[in-house]
């Protein structure tokens, strides 16, 4: 695979900047960062420029924003992302929320465990097609430079590698999304800062049912981001899951580990902004949250059919719920959306209207699901 071979050239050291503030609450650990990048303001914004900027791809019509976009907490609202020849992916664009808390950064890889490797997979992956700079590298980094803006900006960024290139795209783009932080959903003003009034009662209620042993949904979706793939500045080992949630789906981590009992198995993903970031699954297969509750009401499609699934976890043995529960459950899932976020003029397009960045058809194919 290309984009893993162009790993190998991801050598050297960022250029120092001034000390980033990560402008989080004291509760709350940074997210790691590889020692070979120095965050700084310079550094994220620069990375905040090139992931809405059109011309990382090879047609311009295509950013990383394209897939991800901030009013849908980072996500495309597609089951499965669409690249720049109308090629479907396999996977469900995961949020970018707290991504730099995450040690693996896809669906079912277990390798991929920086957000510096995994931007060569957009980038310049072939199977499938997302951005499609693959053989066409070094037009990409002159079409960067012959902006000023990119010439001040990497200059500002890595002062004694005032270039685009592997290196220094890869830890630009990593720092930005390092810094799409959420904690500010009413849930987190509730329990972290103590205002009783910020849950509404119904939000109480499903809050009290989701951590219930009856649901048992905690176990794989818990912690300050909502999901056991955890790893902090003060880790000192990161914590991973991925799990069969008797989906009856193919591939999965099989694909990596060739462990049969491996197939079906997916990384669990946030629930912060979940409210906002339907369709969901690996694969975008249910459009509501209520149909996510009534899969693992059932234990699984396995179940529900009355089939045996030997596969499935063994925390996904069905539930007994009410219909008002339901509602009290995903009432206590909106509130962990944080609406801050999702506004936030730090994490937008700095782009200007009608700049060559943004200007060009972002127009992606219909959703082929």
């Amino acid at each position: 695979m290309r984009a893993v071979a162009l790993a190998a050239a991801l050598s050297g050291a960022a250029g120092a900047g001034l000390a980033y503030d990560w402008a989080i609450p004291d509760w709350l650990p940074p997210p790691p960062v590889p020692g070979d990048v120095v965050m700084s303001d310079a550094l994220v914004d620069l990375g905040r420029n090139l992931f809405y900027d059109q011309r990382l791809s090879a047609d311009g019509t295509m950013s990383c924003a394209s897939c991800h976009e901030q009013a849908r907490a980072f996500t495309d609202g597609r089951a499965v992302s669409v690249g720049i020849t109308g090629q479907a992916g396999g996977f469900n664009a995961p949020t970018l929320a707290n991504v730099g808390y995450l040690p693996t950064l896809t669906w079912a890889n277990p390798m991929v465990d920086s957000l510096e490797f995994h931007a060569l997979i957009p980038l310049f992956g072939e199977d499938p097609v997302e951005m499609g700079n693959a053989g066409q590298e070094q037009a990409l980094f002159a079409r960067l430079m012959e902006d000023a803006v990119y010439q001040d900006a990497f200059a500002a960024a890595f002062p004694d590698r005032p270039q685009a290139d592997l290196f220094t795209i890869t830890r630009a783009l990593g720092a930005f999304q390092r810094s799409l932080i959420s904690v500010g959903s009413p849930y987190d003003q509730f329990v972290y800062g103590g205002d009783r009034s910020a849950m509404t009662d119904a939000a109480v209620r499903g809050m009290d049912l989701f951590f219930d042993h009856r649901t048992e949904c905690y176990h794989c979706h818990l912690g300050l981001n909502f999901t056991n793939n955890l790893v902090t500045a003060r880790s000192s080992m990161p914590e991973t899951g991925f799990h069969n949630t008797g989906l009856g789906a193919e591939g999965g981590t099989i694909e990596f580990t060739l462990n049969p009992r491996d197939r079906g198995r997916f990384r669990t993903p946030t629930l912060r902004n979940i409210a906002v970031t339907a369709p969901y699954m690996h694969d975008g297969r249910f459009q509501t949250l209520e149909q996510v509750i009534r899969h693992y009401a059932a234990g699984g499609e396995a179940a529900r059919l009355g089939q045996p699934d030997p596969l499935r976890d063994p925390l996904i043995i069905g539930f007994q719920i009410t219909e008002a529960e339901i509602a009290d459950l995903i009432a206590f899932l909106e509130s962990l959306t944080d609406e801050d976020f999702l506004t936030d003029p730090a994490f937008a397009n700095p782009w200007p209207e009608g700049h060559p960045a943004t200007s060009r058809d972002a127009t992606l194919p219909e959703d082929p699901s």
